[in-house]
C-alpha cells in the first residue's frame, strides 16, 4: 500500500465539530462590525510580491525571511519575467491595493471596511502560529480619517469584538511612534545608544540594527529585552514633535472617556514599516511567550507610498487561532444538532421515508436519515449522535397504517400523524424549536 499523503507542515484541517466555532466566531464578529458601520471586503490570497515590500518593508521579518512566493508562472507572467507573486503574509497591504485601484476615495470620505480570512508566512510552525493562519481585521481609509477619535474608536472596536468572543482577560498596550520624521529621529537616537551594546543582542537584532533598528524594542530574546530595559532616553518620548504629542494625548483621552483599560508601552513598536503614530497590541497570558491575539495602528502615509490620493487610515487585525487557544472554547458546545431524523425499518418503505426527508429539508427543517434500513437501536443511536431533538419512525405498524410516529427525544413523549398531515408534522418541530 502506498503510504498516505499528510497535510503540509504549518497548516492543519479544521474538522466539522471545530468548524462550528469558527462559524460562531466569524458570525460574531460580522454581527459587531455592522453596529460600527464596517462592510466587507475580499480580495485575492495573492498579490505581486512588489506589493508587500513595498508596504510591510524590504527590512522587515515577513519580507526578508516569512515570505511565501509562488513558483508557477502564468501565462500572463510569462511575458514579464520581473513580475512575481506572493501569498499575502497580512491584510492590510491588499485592502489599501483594492482601495487605490477601485478608486473608493471617489465614493465616500472615509471607508469601513473589515475582512476575514487565511493569511500566509514562511515561518517555523509552532502551537498558535501556523503557515497559513486566519485573522478578522478592518481598516477605516480615507481623507477624513485623521482623527485621535477614529483611533480610539477602532481600538474600541477590537475591544468590544475580544469581549464578544468570549476573551475578558486581555491586556490592551498602546504607544505611539509620532509622524515619519518622529520614528526617523528615534531610530537614529537608538542607533547610537546602542552601537557599544550590539554584541549583547541576540543574532536577529544585529541584523535589525542595521535593517530596523525599533524591532530591537520588542524582541522577546531575555538578553535584548534587559538591554533595552537599561536604554531611558526614549520613556519620555522625547522624540516626539509637539503635534504628536498632542495626538497622542487626545486618543488617550477619547479611551478614558470610553472606560477602556489600557497600559502605555514606550517599547511598542510592532514590526512592520507602515505605522505612524498610534499603535496598539491585546495581548493574554495563557497563550505564553508568543502572547499577542491581535494588533493594529494608524498607517498615514502608506496609500500615497502605493501610488494612491492623500488618504490617512487605522486599523488592525486578530488571529483567529490564537483567540480560539486563548478562549480554549468545545466545539460540541456549540452543536445545535438536527431538528428531526427519520428512521426507516423497511426496505419497503424506504422511497417514502427518503421523499420525507427532501420535503422536511424543503420547509426548512433540518433533518438527516440512514440511507439504509436498519436496527431501531443502531438508527437511534445515530440520532442521539446526531443531536436531533425529534425523530420519525415508519416501521412496518406505521407503513401499513399510512402513519408516521414522532418521538419529542427531550420531553420522551411520542405522538402519531397521518403520513398526509405534513404540514402539522413540521408545525409541531417548529414550535418545539421556537420555544428553545
Amino acid at each position: 500500500m502506498d503510504q498516505f499523503i499528510s497535510l503540509p507542515r504549518g497548516t492543519a484541517d479544521i474538522l466539522p465539530e471545530e468548524a462550528l466555532l469558527w462559524q460562531a466566531m466569524e458570525s460574531q464578529a460580522r454581527t459587531v462590525f455592522g453596529v460600527y458601520g464596517y462592510q466587507e471586503i475580499r480580495t485575492p490570497f495573492f498579490e505581486e510580491t512588489d506589493l508587500f515590500a513595498r508596504s510591510v518593508g524590504q527590512t522587515s521579518d515577513i519580507v526578508q525571511k516569512q515570505m511565501l512566493n509562488l513558483a508557477a508562472q502564468t501565462e500572463a507572467q510569462e511575458n514579464d519575467k520581473s513580475t512575481s507573486l506572493s501569498l499575502r503574509p497580512e491584510g492590510t497591504a491588499s485592502i489599501v491595493r483594492s482601495y487605490i485601484q477601485n478608486r473608493l476615495d471617489k465614493k465616500e470620505k472615509l471607508s469601513k471596511l473589515f475582512y476575514i480570512g487565511p493569511m500566509f508566512r514562511g515561518e517555523r510552525p509552532q502551537k498558535g502560529r501556523l503557515r497559513q493562519f486566519h485573522q478578522i481585521g478592518v481598516e477605516a481609509i480615507g481623507p477624513d480619517s485623521a482623527s485621535p477619535f477614529l483611533d480610539a474608536e477602532v481600538i474600541a472596536l477590537g475591544t468590544n469584538l475580544l469581549k464578544q468572543l468570549g476573551l475578558n482577560d486581555f491586556v490592551l498596550r498602546i504607544n505611539t511612534l509620532g509622524t515619519l520624521e518622529d520614528k526617523g529621529a528615534f531610530s537614529g537616537i537608538l542607533k547610537d545608544s546602542l552601537q557599544d551594546k550590539i554584541r549583547n543582542l541576540c543574532p536577529d537584532c544585529q541584523n535589525r540594527y542595521d535593517r530596523n533598528v525599533l524591532r530591537v524594542l520588542d524582541c522577546k530574546n531575555k538578553e535584548c529585552r534587559s538591554v533595552v530595559e537599561g536604554l531611558n532616553f526614549w520613556r519620555n518620548c522625547e522624540y516626539l514633535s509637539p503635534k504628536s504629542k498632542e495626538y497622542f494625548e487626545a486618543v488617550k483621552k477619547a479611551l478614558d472617556a470610553l472606560e477602556i483599560t489600557y497600559v502605555e508601552d514606550p517599547k511598542l513598536v510592532r514590526g512592520l514599516d507602515y505605522y505612524t503614530h498610534t499603535v496598539f497590541e491585546f495581548s493574554c497570558q495563557r497563550l505564553g511567550s508568543q502572547d499577542a491575539v491581535g494588533a493594529g495602528g494608524r498607517y498615514n502615509n502608506l496609500v500615497e507610498q502605493l501610488g494612491g490620493p492623500v488618504a490617512d487610515a487605522v486599523g488592525f487585525a486578530l488571529g483567529m487561532e490564537r483567540i480560539l487557544l486563548a478562549t480554549a472554547k468545545e466545539g460540541a458546545e456549540l452543536q445545535a444538532g438536527l431538528d428531526a431524523f427519520v428512521v426507516c425499518l423497511q426496505e419497503e418503505g424506504l422511497l417514502k421515508v427518503f421523499k420525507l426527508l427532501q420535503d422536511l429539508r424543503a420547509r426548512g427543517v433540518s433533518a438527516d436519515m440512514n440511507l439504509r434500513p436498519g436496527s431501531m437501536k443502531s438508527q437511534m443511536r445515530q440520532a442521539d449522535k446526531a443531536k436531533a431533538r425529534f425523530v420519525l419512525i415508519l416501521g412496518e405498524e406505521e407503513l401499513k397504517a399510512g402513519e408516521v410516529t414522532l418521538k419529542d427525544m427531550k420531553q420522551g413523549v411520542q405522538e402519531k400523524f397521518r403520513l398526509g398531515a405534513f404540514e402539522e408534522i413540521v408545525s409541531k418541530i417548529r414550535s418545539n424549536k421556537s420555544e428553545n
